[in-house]
């Protein structure tokens, strides 16, 4: 049977993450998938589009991965797993993210992928320009600051920033404290 036919029986013909109908594709899940149904999903176009970075996570969208979490295809856990890790600074995908039980060679997989994206990409704040050692961004939405007892406002500059070795994070000083933030709600000034 081909992948794309045994798919769609497996997802009775939905989206595997969000459980649209709507232009379904057949994803192979990277970084090794031997393109077979078992390490490939079957998505709609917004799933695809996010997940390869054409378009903006919509964080809305994806609360969806609450429910495709639990799904007892080892691809599914795994692509549900890695866009929790990309929201996890959002308090209910990190949530998720604690409850979350994958088999440890799941696991694994998805961490692999995870690997892979860091060593592949630069920092770019919400806008797409890419982030340096030592730039000058603005926050652009109040974040709260877990440990910290503040919430560091929209608008607040943080100068001279330190890459990690995760291009989503960046490390800053905010009200004297030294924290990472997400650069996904940074806009380089």
């Amino acid at each position: 049977m081909p992948v794309e036919q045994a798919l769609k029986n497996r997802s009775n013909n939905n989206c595997e993450l969000c459980t649209s109908n709507d232009a379904l594709v057949v994803y192979p899940v990277p970084p090794t998938s031997d393109l077979s149904a078992q390490q490939s999903i079957y998505i709609c176009q917004n799933c695809l589009s996010q997940i390869e970075g054409q378009s903006e996570l919509d964080l809305n969208h994806w609360r969806c991965l609450n429910d495709s979490m639990w799904n007892q295809e080892p691809a599914v856990q795994v692509m549900s797993y890695r866009i929790l890790h990309k929201l996890s600074a959002e308090s209910w995908a990190q949530d998720a993210l604690e409850m979350i039980y994958m088999e440890d060679e799941v696991k694994k997989w998805a961490e692999q992928g995870i690997a892979a994206e860091r060593s592949n990409g630069p920092t770019r704040d919400s806008n797409g320009t890419e982030l340096q050692d030592g730039d000058n961004v603005t926050l652009i939405k109040d974040l709260k600051v877990k440990g910290a007892n503040f919430t560091a406002k929209q608008g607040t500059m943080v100068r001279g920033i330190t890459l990690t070795e995760n291009p989503e994070h960046i490390e800053g000083k905010v009200n004297g404290t030294r924290i990472v933030l997400v650069s996904a709600f940074l806009k380089k000034a």
